[in-house]
C-alpha cells in the first residue's frame, strides 16, 4: 500500500484532551478541528449491540457505581458486556477518574472536569450516522478507525464483534480499500481472520492495522485445550524481522510512541528505532499513539517537541492525538497541511 503524501491525524476517541472521551461532543469538535480521521473503540452488550467506549469495564468512566451498585464481578469492576443497551444508556459518561480511598480522582486534572454535563454512550452505527452527517453538511470526507477490543473475550461470551462490526461497516458504506476507514485490532489472530476469511465473506475489502501493545498489558488470550484461557505473548511483534509477517495481512501497524522514537540517554536526542524504517520497507504505514500534551514520554518536555520527534526524526505518517487541534496546527507550520 502507498505511504500518503501527508501524515494523517488521528482524534483519539474524539478531541479527548477537550471533552470526555467518546462522547459525541467530543466526535464532532475533532471533526470540526480537521482531524482526519475519528477513533471508535468498539465492545458488545449483553444483548449484541455494537458501542463506543474504549475501557473493558465501565467504572473508570461512568456513573455505573450509583446506577447499578450489585452489577460488579467478583473483581469488583462493571464489564460493558454485562449491561444491556438501555442499561448502558442510562449511564452518563464522564472525564476518565480513578478511585482512591474511595473517592473519583481524574486521571488528567486539566480536562473537562469530572462529572460535570451529560454525556451518554452511543453506538458504532449512530457514530457513522454522525460522520456520514457531517461529512454531507460540510463537503468533507473525515474517516472512521474503529477498533475490535478484546475479540478473545467476546468470543468467551458467545458474541462475535469483528463480525458485526464489519457488517455494520458495509451496511454503511465502507467496502473499499480506497473508503476512509482503518480497522484496527491489538489481536494478531483476529487481524488475520478478519483479512483472510471475515472480509471476504463479507465481499469488502479495507485497510487494517494492527496495533502493537506490551506483553504485560495482556491485550490478547487464547484459550487452552482444557477450556481455560491464558495471556498471549505478543512480544514477537516488536522483534527485528517480525513485521514480515505482520505485512502479510495488515496495511499498517500502531505502536506506541517510545516503540518509534526514544530520548539518547546521553545525547537527549531523539533517536528512531527500527519499526518505521522496516514497516516503510514493506509498504506499511505507522500510525503511532498516543499524543497528549498533559502526559508527555520520558525525555520530551512539550507536545511539539514530540511532534517534531514523530515527523521529523521518526518519519511517521500519521499520529493518533488527544489535542487533534494542535498537531495539525504543527503540521501547518511545518507546511505539511493546507492552511
Amino acid at each position: 500500500m502507498a505511504i500518503r503524501e501527508r501524515p494523517v491525524v488521528i482524534a483519539h476517541r474524539g478531541a479527548s484532551g477537550y471533552l470526555p472521551e467518546h462522547s459525541f461532543a467530543a466526535k464532532a469538535m475533532a471533526y470540526a478541528m480537521g482531524a482526519d480521521f475519528l477513533e471508535q473503540d468498539l465492545h458488545m452488550t449483553r444483548d449484541g449491540e455494537i458501542v463506543v467506549i474504549h475501557d473493558t469495564w465501565l467504572d473508570e468512566l461512568t456513573d455505573v457505581r450509583t446506577r447499578f451498585p450489585g452489577r460488579a464481578r467478583e473483581d469488583g469492576r462493571f464489564l460493558v458486556l454485562d449491561f444491556t443497551l438501555a442499561e448502558l444508556r442510562s449511564l452518563r459518561m464522564t472525564e476518565r477518574f480513578e478511585m482512591r480511598d474511595g473517592r473519583p480522582v481524574q486521571v488528567y486534572p486539566g480536562r473537562f472536569p469530572t462529572g460535570t454535563a451529560d454525556f451518554r454512550i452511543q453506538t458504532f452505527a449512530e457514530e457513522l450516522e454522525l460522520v456520514a452527517g457531517l461529512n454531507h453538511a460540510t463537503g468533507g470526507r473525515t474517516g472512521i478507525y474503529p477498533e475490535i477490543k478484546v475479540p478473545w473475550l467476546h468470543r468467551r461470551e458467545g458474541l462475535d464483534l469483528a463480525t458485526a462490526m464489519l457488517t455494520v461497516l458495509r451496511d454503511h458504506g465502507y467496502r473499499r480499500r480506497e473508503d476512509p476507514v482503518y480497522v484496527q485490532c491489538f489481536d494478531p489472530m483476529e487481524v488475520i481472520r478478519v483479512r483472510t476469511e471475515l472480509m471476504p465473506a463479507l465481499g469488502i475489502d479495507l485497510r487494517v492495522v494492527q496495533l502493537i501493545g506490551e506483553p504485560e498489558w495482556e491485550e490478547t488470550w487464547v484459550e487452552t485445550p482444557d477450556g481455560g484461557w491464558h495471556p498471549y505473548d505478543d512480544g514477537w511483534l516488536q522483534e527485528p524481522g517480525a513485521l514480515a509477517r505482520v505485512a502479510e495481512v495488515a496495511d499498517g501497524i500502531g505502536p506506541q510512541v517510545p516503540m518509534v522514537i526514544r530520548t539518547d540517554p546521553v545525547t537527549g536526542r531523539p533517536t528512531p528505532t527500527h519499526l518505521v524504517a522496516e514497516a516503510h520497507a514493506l509498504g506499511m504505514e505507522v500510525h503511532p499513539y498516543t499524543l497528549r500534551a498533559d502526559a508527555l514520554p520520558a525525555g520530551f518536555t512539550s507536545l511539539d517537541a514530540l511532534h517534531a520527534a514523530l515527523f521529523r526524526v521518526a518519519d511517521v505518517d500519521g499520529v493518533f492525538s488527544d489535542f487533534p487541534d494542535r498537531t495539525i496546527a504543527w503540521l501547518r507550520a511545518e507546511g505539511r497541511r493546507p492552511g
